[in-house]
């Protein structure tokens, strides 16, 4: 897509600090990380969401974040990794391209886990708890 930052990065249009490419992924440093290491994984063909996605391309891109995650947390001496995907505006993608983020971490990064994304949760209970799964094994 002509418009996309990271369609051009994988064009080599614009630099990047590339540190894994393969025939369908390519993976990058974040130019704005949130950590020392955080790399971007991304599919080389243009997909704006996960669920856009072909089944063997999703396949690649988590294949290239599995063995991806050691290298990051040895590189930086990271003691673990928080691995995100915002998946549409709603969810904070900023950019419109499936991208995986590895974000190295520590016990003193003063990062927060999942959980403290939402402030306002939801009370479900287990009647909605059930409806719900139905609902998702049903499609």
């Amino acid at each position: 897509m002509a418009d996309c930052i990271f369609c051009s990065i994988v064009d080599g249009d614009i630099p990047s600090y590339t540190v894994y490419e393969d025939e369908s992924v390519m993976a990058f440093l974040d130019a704005n990380p949130l950590a020392r290491g955080h790399t971007l994984v991304v599919p080389k063909a243009h997909h704006e969401r996960v669920n856009d996605l072909p089944a063997d391309l999703a396949a690649d891109v988590f294949a290239a974040v599995h063995d991806l995650t050691d290298r990051v947390e040895d590189a930086v001496d990271a003691e673990a990794t928080t691995i995100a995907v915002n998946n549409g505006t709603a969810a904070g993608q900023e950019v419109p391209h499936v991208h995986v983020h590895v974000v190295p971490r520590s016990e003193a990064d003063g990062g927060r886990p999942i959980h403290a994304l939402i402030e306002d949760r939801p009370d479900v209970g287990d009647d909605e708890l059930a409806d719900v799964a139905d609902a998702i094994r049903s499609d």
